[in-house]
């Protein structure tokens, strides 16, 4: 009799004679492309260094293609991008000690975004792990603390037979919602000893489904059902679930009006009738949302900028659907159901009670002339005026890239994304530097599409040396650069402050001229022929940089006396 534990794979002739002949002058980091490539990685980032040459000495005789950045933390920027689009574990090679602590700020923000980076780094001789003093180049006592507080999971090799385990596994966390980045590091010598290991072939690495408890989803649409004024605010796990159709079944279904956060742009269609859009950073939208008896959030821990900075008080039951465990009512009681947003959606529409209420668009278009008057006494012509013309000449599926700067503040509010997963910014740690090198991963992903970053002057020099990686992969990312000067997000905050700015302004290099020394064309525009010289750079292919000279200026924040 035989057993369903008992069935075992029998490996084919071919495969025999593989392994028992591998082929001569393979090293550990053979095993590493060779791992990636059977987990169905197609692309890698990063950066070579004395420590990983072995693995990327592996790599001219794997079929990766490999894209190198002139910075780590660049190249982890490009990683998170390539994750979020494909939503594939995105590869990121380093080595070690400075080449992996100048990633920190990018995987900070992956974990932020929740977008699967599997980071895999070197270290220094096994000799030299545990924490002595050896002297060894790049070592630090622990490397992999640097990185527990930021990474969803960090796994160390010690041995060749461990590497194909340990990436499978963090290819797993990676994978598994919530998404994001992981850390694996192996030392310089296990990449560098040669291997009898046979080939890496293949890999199983499935990501863990997170199904919703059916007694809660039960109680939640029992709520949603008697509701008198639903409302739901979607997060950035609408997007990254795929889940933005059955968003829009149940918001239908339940006449339930819904507002999107800055990581949720374009989880529910902006000009629907239930579409309160993206104004939380308004008052009028917190007092709308305050005033739901049933309050339903999906992919979102309500965190500062999704709470119009913790002003956000709801009067009415909360619903959470969330699959980072530790967001679950970190902010606000609720009924918590810890499972992806696609799969909680399904368990929503499938109990909940179809609910008729013509008054919701009614009170949704009441809430955006609200809000479109209030912004409209403020004089601000030329910042929507400039955003407008981004709308204008950006392709309606063509991706974009945020850095953290005034007319991205602008765009988290005001831009309407058009299709889902379209509109990435770095909101999710806040930190600089962020477009323009998220957008060559993006472009890199998908090649079809031409790719829009935004950046400020004080950001840009973050990753202009990245110039240099658009032009030698002949990526199609165009790149706006707004120069007012200095970073003026910050000169606005301290002048409202203090009523001076102190260290805010920059001197900048002629941006124009700086892009074509690296072969890159670039223009220098004006807020009348924006939408113009941006359609004319989209258009073309390959990379390309726009500058606009304007000092633009943000709405009235409304927390303040919130």
């Amino acid at each position: 009799m035989t057993h369903d534990h008992d069935l075992v794979l029998r490996p084919t002739a071919a495969q025999t004679s593989a392994a028992l002949n591998p082929p001569a002058g393979r090293n550990g980091g053979d095993l590493v492309v060779e791992t990636l490539a059977g987990l169905g990685a197609t692309t890698v980032f990063g950066l070579p260094g004395q420590h990983a040459l072995g693995m990327f000495d592996a790599l001219r005789r794997s079929d990766l293609r490999y894209i190198g950045l002139r910075v780590e933390n660049n190249a982890g920027f490009a990683a998170d991008a390539y994750g979020r689009i494909t939503g594939e574990a995105a590869p990121l090679l380093l080595s070690t000690g400075p080449g992996a602590l100048t990633s920190l700020a990018a995987l900070q923000e992956a974990a932020a975004a929740s977008a699967p980076v599997l980071a895999i780094s070197s270290q220094i001789p096994t000799a030299g792990l545990g924490g002595g003093r050896h002297g060894y180049l790049h070592e630090l006592p622990d490397q992999s603390a640097s990185f527990r507080g930021v990474v969803k999971s960090v796994h160390t090799v010690r041995a060749q037979s461990q590497i194909p385990s340990a990436i499978a596994q963090a290819w797993t966390s990676a994978l598994t919602a919530p998404h994001g980045p992981v850390w694996v590091e192996i030392p310089q010598d296990v990449l560098l000893a040669q291997t009898l290991i046979p080939v890496v072939t293949g890999g199983d690495a499935f990501p863990e489904e997170l199904p919703p408890r059916p007694e809660l989803t039960a109680v939640a649409a029992d709520l949603l059902s008697r509701a008198a004024r639903p409302a739901i605010i979607a997060g950035g796990g609408v997007v990254r679930a795929d889940a933005s159709g059955k968003l829009r079944q149940l918001a239908e279904k339940i006449q339930a009006p819904v507002v999107t956060t800055f990581g949720g742009k374009g989880a529910f269609p902006w000009n629907h009738p239930l579409s309160l859009q993206s104004w939380l950073e308004d008052r009028h939208t917190t007092d709308f949302l305050e005033d739901a008896d049933v309050l339903l959030v999906i992919g979102s821990g309500l965190g500062e900028l999704s709470s119009n900075y913790h002003t956000f008080k709801p009067r009415g039951r909360v619903i959470q659907i969330e699959a980072d465990l530790g967001k679950l009512e970190s902010n606000h009681p609720a009924l918590g159901i810890h499972a992806d947003a696609r799969l909680a959606l399904q368990a929503l529409l499938e109990t909940v009670s179809e609910r008729a209420d013509e008054s919701a668009p009614e009170r949704v278009s009441a809430v955006l002339s609200r809000v479109s008057e209030r912004i409209a006494a403020q004089e601000l012509t030329l910042e929507q005026d400039v955003l407008a013309s981004v709308r204008r000449a950006l392709p309606a599926t063509a991706p974009s890239f945020w850095d953290m700067t005034i007319l991205s503040y602008w765009a988290w509010s005001a831009f309407d994304p058009k299709s889902p997963n379209t509109m990435h910014s770095a909101q999710g740690a806040g930190g600089l530097g962020y477009a323009f090198p998220a957008a060559l991963g993006a472009a890199a992903a998908d090649p079809t599409r031409p790719v829009l970053a935004v950046s400020g002057d004080g950001g840009a020099l973050y990753s202009i040396a990245e110039l240099a990686t658009a032009r030698q992969y002949d990526l199609n990312v165009t790149w706006l650069i707004v120069d007012d000067g200095g970073y003026g997000i910050l000169r606005e905050y301290m002048t409202d402050a203090f009523g001076e700015a102190t260290a805010t302004e920059l001197t900048r290099p002629d941006y124009v001229a700086l892009a074509e020394s690296f072969g890159v064309p670039g223009v220098r525009t004006t807020p009348t022929t924006l939408s113009d010289d941006l359609s004319k750079a989209l258009g073309s292919p390959g990379p390309a940089v726009v500058v606009l000279p304007a000092v633009l200026r943000m709405f009235a924040p409304t927390h303040v006396d919130g």
